[in-house]
C-alpha cells in the first residue's frame, strides 16, 4: 500500500499511452489493486480516469470520491451547503471503509455509489464491483489530504498519482468549465477565484505525499473535461 510519505521523485511529464503502460503494469501484479488518481480542481483527473479505464477495459473500473458527497439536507443542517465539495462536506469514513473493503475483496460484488450532477445527490449501488477486476481505479482532490479522516485514504491505495499542472492553466480551464455551464464570465471567474482556487490550494500541500507526480502530456485527443463534468458542477475535477 502507500506510504502516504514524502515522494522522493521529482515531477516528470509522461503521455498518456505511457500511464496506460503503468497502469497496467500495476494491474498484472496479482490480486487486487487500488491505483489513486489526485490533482487539484481542473488538473485532468477524470480525464485521465476515462482515458484509463477505456484501454483497460473489464481489467479495470472507476470507483469516485464523489459518490460520498454528503447529501444536500444534512450539508444544510450542518450549514455546510454552499462549501460543497470541501473536506469536510463527504463522508471520508465511509468512502475509506469501501476502499478498505475493495482491497481485501476476493469474491462476489461489492457495490460503490456515484454522484449524479442533476440530481446534485450520491446514489448508492450504481457500480458493482467484480472480484475479478484486477485493478480499482478511484479519483479525487483529497486521497492525500491530511485532516477530517482523510489520512486513512492512502493506507488502501497501492499507488497515488498527483497530476501536476500550472495555476494559470488550472484557473483557464475551470472558469471555462463553469462557462460551458451556463455562468457568465464575472460569476465563474468569482467562484474560480473564490472557493476552486482555495480547494487548488489545499490539494497542492499534499502533492509531495504521492507515489508519481506527473505532468500529462498528448492530450489533445481526449475529451475536454469542461464539457463533461462527472460530479456536480461545483466541484472542479
Amino acid at each position: 500500500m502507500s506510504t502516504n510519505s514524502p515522494s522522493t521523485t521529482a515531477p516528470v511529464s509522461e503521455s498518456v499511452a505511457a500511464l496506460v503502460r503503468r497502469a497496467r503494469a500495476l494491474s498484472a501484479l496479482g490480486g487486487r489493486r487500488i491505483l489513486g488518481i489526485t490533482g487539484a480542481p481542473g488538473a485532468g483527473k477524470s480525464t485521465l480516469c476515462a482515458a484509463l479505464i477505456a484501454a483497460l477495459g473489464d481489467s479495470a473500473v472507476l470507483v469516485g470520491m464523489d459518490g460520498f458527497h454528503l447529501a444536500n439536507n444534512e450539508l444544510n443542517r450542518l450549514g455546510r451547503r454552499e462549501r460543497k465539495g470541501a473536506p469536510d462536506t463527504f463522508d471520508v469514513g465511509g468512502y475509506v471503509h469501501l476502499l478498505a473493503r475493495l482491497s481485501a475483496q476476493t469474491e462476489g460484488t461489492i457495490y460503490a455509489p456515484v454522484f449524479d450532477r442533476s440530481l446534485e445527490e450520491s446514489i448508492g449501488g450504481a457500480v458493482g464491483i467484480s472480484a475479478s477486476v484486477p485493478l480499482v481505479i478511484t479519483e479525487g482532490n483529497y486521497l492525500l489530504h491530511g485532516t477530517h479522516g482523510w489520512d486513512a485514504v492512502a493506507e488502501n491505495l497501492d499507488e497515488i498519482w498527483y497530476l501536476d499542472e500550472p495555476a494559470d492553466v488550472l484557473e483557464e480551464r475551470l472558469v471555462l468549465r463553469r462557462r460551458a455551464h451556463g455562468d457568465s464570465i464575472e460569476a465563474a471567474t468569482a467562484w474560480v477565484r473564490d472557493v476552486d482556487l482555495a480547494n487548488a490550494h489545499l490539494v497542492e500541500q499534499c502533492r509531495d505525499r504521492a507515489d508519481l507526480i506527473v505532468h500529462v502530456t498528448q492530450t489533445s485527443d481526449l475529451p475536454n473535461p469542461a464539457a463533461s463534468p462527472t460530479t456536480d458542477e461545483r466541484v472542479a475535477r
